[in-house]
């Protein structure tokens, strides 16, 4: 009986000692769990940070202070052995030297992290100079100065956000190695809190310095983007003054095209006020332009007339053109529309004008007698520059009006012949089929004797008789259409020939040799004379 007694005693001390012993265990299993969870928290912490930039320039910070202490070393030590004079420390001192050399290069390359963790991020981006507005042109370049100057705030500011969000972290990390320690209930990781410490005043110093400076440089951003957009709103003001100006000046130009247009009723001359009014017009737009966007006006003059030799050299043939451009719209020597003859090195133009530029004449030539006797190419279009008319020989066969010019037909007799009678019919072919252009040209010279001093102004045809070596050279001149000779000098011609041929006293004569023979032999014309003349 004392037996059992004493078993379930036994029994029932064992199932106590058990318990007591699973209680005592339990603690200690949670606290290692819980130890396991925070050191898995510090890993993710830290490898959080190893792609920290802050970090990233901290360790740069720590690199530099270290090289720093190094070359301090270096030279103390080489400062100790320099002075010693045997060979082995002769080669020392330059090792030394060397090393010194070589610690000097690793810190320049990272001089930013001299006296700021952070480098030269720690300071805002420098505030460029602002743009001076002086034309439309630098209003987008001052948007984009604004621009540049808010995105540089905004990153500063977010360089303080970042390393408050740093500075959480690292607390953090520093309350997960102290809760560690206290389940752990040792004083573990001693370097480790002293790193994170000295992490954590070296960057709450610099996140005050980045906090005070970020006001400051905020303040003066906005001062100078309102002196920026007071720029602008001053400069837009202005570009529009000058575009309502300029509106003016182009409404008023049209104003007058209108007028001249109402009463000038020669389109060759509403041609030449046109492009004149357009000329006049854009040299006041220019003028313009040039002294409201110049600041200085004298400093423009001034460098004009230094570099006017130059430029006179340089664009000699520029300047002659527009010169003689000016020259061809205030005298009226050239219109468009004008029949002219351009004579330059033995080159002869004879066309109508169909356009004056400010440096050049477009020329399109016709078929003339200079096409037939001389280039055999016709409807070109020659461009003349327009300094020409001070250098060479322009003639115009329509000037101020003018629609007629004289030209000749040449024919040549014997000198057995009757002249007499050839002058005579000469002057009635002539005189009857040029009758319209000399009634049109004896208007035209009638109204220009109130302008010009005219000494002949008889415009009846002429003809006169020369003697020359194969014969008497008969002379038929007369008055015909400036845009077309041609015509009329076939018509006249061929008239002239028939009537010669068919006088009986009368031999037209060219290079032959003269036989004598039997009086009564009959003379045979020398061709056909009933062919009839035309156009």
């Amino acid at each position: 009986m004392l037996k059992i007694v004493f078993l379930f005693l036994f029994l029932i001390s064992n199932i106590f000692a058990n318990e007591e012993n699973i209680l005592q265990k339990a603690p200690e299993e949670l606290k290692k769990a819980e130890i396991e969870k925070l050191k898995s928290e510090l890993e993710a912490i830290d490898l959080s940070l190893e792609a920290n930039i802050w970090i990233t320039r901290y360790n740069n910070y720590l690199t530099y202070r270290k090289l720093e202490s190094e070359l301090e070393q270096l030279s103390i030590d080489f400062k100790k052995y320099s002075t010693w004079k045997s060979k082995k420390y002769k080669e020392l001192s330059y090792q030394l030297q060397n090393k010194i050399k070589i610690k000097q290069n690793e810190l320049s390359l990272i001089d930013e992290y001299k006296d700021s963790p952070i480098g030269a991020l720690i300071k805002p981006k420098v505030i460029e100079t602002k743009p001076n507005i002086t034309n439309p042109f630098n209003i987008v370049e001052a948007f984009s100065y604004i621009q540049n100057l808010e995105s540089s705030v905004k990153n500063y500011k977010n360089t303080g956000i970042e390393l408050t969000s740093l500075l959480k972290i690292l607390s953090d990390k520093t309350k997960l190695y102290k809760k560690i320690n206290e389940l752990a209930n040792t004083n573990g990781f001693t370097t480790e809190l002293a790193e994170i410490n000295q992490e954590l005043k070296d960057f709450s110093m610099v996140l005050d310095i980045v906090s005070t400076t970020s006001e400051v440089y905020a303040k003066k951003v906005d001062q100078i983007k309102q002196e920026v957009q007071d720029d602008v709103a001053n400069e837009i003001e202005r570009t529009i003054k000058l575009a309502l100006l300029i509106i003016l000046l182009i409404a008023l130009s049209i104003i007058v095209k209108v007028l001249l247009k109402k009463y000038i009723t020669e389109d060759d001359n509403h041609y030449t006020s046109n492009k004149l009014v357009n000329f006049i017009l854009i040299l006041f737009i220019v003028f313009i332009l040039i002294f409201s966007y110049i600041d200085n006006a004298s400093y423009l003059v001034t460098v004009l007339g230094f570099a006017s030799a130059g430029i006179a050299i340089a664009l000699k043939d520029w300047f002659m053109s527009i010169f003689g451009w000016f020259a061809i719209m205030t005298n009226g020597s050239i219109r468009v529309g004008d029949r002219i003859k351009v004579t330059r090195d033995g080159t002869e133009v004879v066309g109508d004008v169909l356009d004056i530029s400010l440096f050049k004449i477009a020329v399109r030539e016709d078929v003339t007698l200079t096409t037939y006797m001389r280039t055999r190419r016709s409807g070109r279009v020659f461009f003349v520059p327009n300094s020409y008319i001070f250098t060479d020989l322009i003639s115009n066969y329509t000037y101020d009006g003018l629609r007629t010019v004289w030209d000749g037909v040449d024919v040549m007799i014997t000198f057995d012949s009757n002249h007499a009678k050839a002058i005579e019919l000469c002057t009635e072919i002539a005189t009857r089929n040029a009758r319209g252009f000399t009634e049109l040209t004896k208007k035209r010279l009638n109204k220009l004797k109130t302008k010009y001093v005219l000494r002949s102004t008889n415009p009846e045809p002429r003809v006169f008789a020369f003697a020359e070596t194969y014969g008497i050279v008969v002379t038929t001149w007369f008055y015909t259409n400036s845009y077309g000779t041609l015509p009329l000098r076939t018509k006249i011609s061929l008239e002239i020939v028939d009537a010669f041929n068919a006088a009986d006293d009368i031999t037209i004569a060219y290079p032959t040799q003269t036989v004598r023979g039997d009086a009564t032999t009959p003379r045979v014309p020398p061709f056909d004379t009933s062919i009839e003349g035309g156009e």
